[in-house]
């Protein structure tokens, strides 16, 4: 309290001072005893980011629980969730820059079964380096290299479609970052599993596959309704999916053993597997009790 009081002294002295010397009048300030903020003061912190909160910024956030940044394919949705019902999903929004074709290029192995296994995209002919750019507007969720895709950019979209564009020789877009229709994503190559260079392009919606030719037309590109209308017709292929996978070998030679039981073999990868099945890799760790990091073995064996 002297020490206030002391302080505030030498300031009154050192104000008649300087009044003196200007030969100025002055008023000596006495403070209150009682003094009161006029501005109280506030601690304000940002708030803190949810998981919530960051979903609700990423596309078609009202289909999807979460944006996965790791895994390349989505948990699929059953299709018997359709109950003998559809949904239509807006292609060609005027509010966005519509759809831009990947590459322009002949399609060299379409859709549908192969000898030994199922090609759930289109491979589009392209030489190792010319630009690949992204089909409709959305938010990269993927953008990696993967033991089968190579180099791959996984888009997500705002009517709940995702468009998938593998074996790129460069990936020129990061994850969590927007793009429009026709922008540059990468370069094409012939990274992963891939016999020559060219784009393979796939269309999914909820993990599951859809035909890019039930919506495109490579031909002629442009889009064949603006409008697509999803239901159990759209997912007829998967009974001939399925059979084609059992029955016959698979890209690299790996086979389903009874019991829908794959072996692991040199080079192997949870991504690659679930690739290869049509499958999800969420879908085979809750199967097997497993994680996405667990280290794979020779010789063990896989619920897919």
């Amino acid at each position: 309290m002297k020490k206030t009081f002391s302080a505030f002294l030498l300031f009154s002295l050192l104000q008649v001072a300087f009044a003196f010397a200007g030969n100025k009048t002055i008023t000596l300030l006495v403070p209150n005893p009682n003094p009161t903020d006029t501005v109280p003061y506030v601690l304000t912190e940002e708030p803190v980011s949810t998981c919530a909160d960051t979903l609700s910024l990423s596309p078609a956030f009202d289909l999807y629980s979460e944006f996965d940044t790791e895994n390349i394919h989505y948990t699929k949705f059953h299709i018997d969730s359709l109950h003998g019902g559809s949904r239509k999903i807006a292609l060609n929004d005027p509010n966005s820059c519509g759809y831009v074709p990947p590459f322009i290029g002949k399609i060299t192995c379409p859709w549908g079964p192969h000898r030994r296994y199922f090609h759930y995209g289109v491979d589009i002919d392209l030489e190792t380096g010319e630009a690949v750019g992204a089909a409709f507007d959305g938010k990269v969720r993927i953008a990696k290299k993967s033991t089968s895709y190579g180099n791959v950019v996984v888009i997500r979209h705002s009517n709940g479609l995702e468009t998938y564009y593998a074996h790129l020789s460069k990936i020129n877009v990061e994850v969590g970052q927007e793009v429009f229709a026709g922008d540059i994503i990468g370069l094409g190559g012939n990274t992963g599993y891939s016999r020559g260079s060219h784009l393979h392009f796939e269309v999914r919606y909820l993990g599951q596959p859809i035909n890019p030719a039930d919506l495109i037309s490579f031909t002629d590109c442009h889009l064949l309704e603006d409008t697509l209308l999803i239901n159990k017709e759209t997912f007829k292929y998967y009974a001939k999916a399925t059979k084609t996978t059992k029955n016959g070998n698979v890209a690299n030679g790996g086979k389903l053993l009874a019991g829908n039981v794959y072996v692991i073999k040199q080079g192997d990868s949870l991504s690659a597997i679930a690739h290869r099945y049509g499958v999800s890799v969420a879908v085979i760790c809750k199967k097997n009790g497993i994680s996405t990091s667990s280290v794979l073995r020779l010789g063990q064996k896989l619920k897919i």
